[in-house]
């Protein structure tokens, strides 16, 4: 079982049992974490996951809450849960992605002109391991966008563009259910870029396979 997994089961298990109530505030990252014997990275991606069906209320500045668990307000959330899982055709658009931007970035390594690498390494600047979940998919969405415009053919780029509003949902759940999934996507995009950089295009070519495939299979597993 998964950490991440194993730290949601032990959350749920202190509200089934009344030990958290809906209303509660949790202890403290550090002593809830040590308490329940989860590392603290373990039982913030729990609470993130948590957060995004409506079981906690994270306050900045104040605390993690339990929500008031009222049936709609679950209800509400999980359809966003439910209408991932029921929807097979985003499997079908990873697979064209697995065909198509392996190819994109082969054509960008060989035409990225020098301002098109600096917009690429900024917004690779613009997240780290402590960027929340939003920050990543805008990051991811924006960075393979620039790939595209990088590669120099329009009709490429514009049917990749055509095909992104229906992946965010599977890029949000990735995030917040795969362990480490910032830290893979961060390191996956930076040795996509050195390749761009170095003008290898078939090392660019296989390094955006394997992210593409890796992200296909979780997807699969997923659903």
């Amino acid at each position: 079982m998964a950490v991440t997994d194993e730290a949601i089961l032990k959350i749920k298990a202190m509200i089934v049992s009344g030990e958290l109530r809906p209303g509660d505030r949790l202890e403290p990252e550090k002593e809830l974490s040590e308490r329940l014997g989860l590392s603290r990275s373990s039982l913030r991606e729990a609470v993130k996951a948590l957060e995004v069906i409506r079981v906690l209320d994270v306050r900045r500045g104040d605390g993690t809450y339990v929500t008031s668990l009222e049936p709609t307000l679950l209800l509400e959330a999980m359809s966003f849960v439910v209408d991932l899982h029921s929807d097979q055709s985003v499997l079908e658009i990873f697979a064209v992605r697995r065909v198509l931007e392996p190819a994109t970035s082969a054509l960008a390594a060989q035409n990225a002109e020098p301002e098109d690498l600096a917009h690429l390494h900024e917004l690779l600047g613009s997240v780290d391991a402590a960027s929340d979940i939003e920050t990543l998919v805008a990051h991811d969405l924006d960075f393979h966008r620039g790939i595209a415009s990088a590669a120099g053919n329009s009709y490429l780029a514009g049917l990749l563009e055509s095909m992104s509003s229906h992946t965010v949902r599977a890029r949000i759940w990735r995030g917040i259910t795969q362990e480490d999934a910032t830290g893979r996507t961060i390191a996956e995009h930076g040795a996509i870029l050195a390749a761009l950089e170095q003008h290898d295009h078939e090392l660019a070519r296989a390094l955006t396979l394997t992210h593409i495939a890796g992200v296909e299979n979780w997807l699969r597993a997923a659903l």
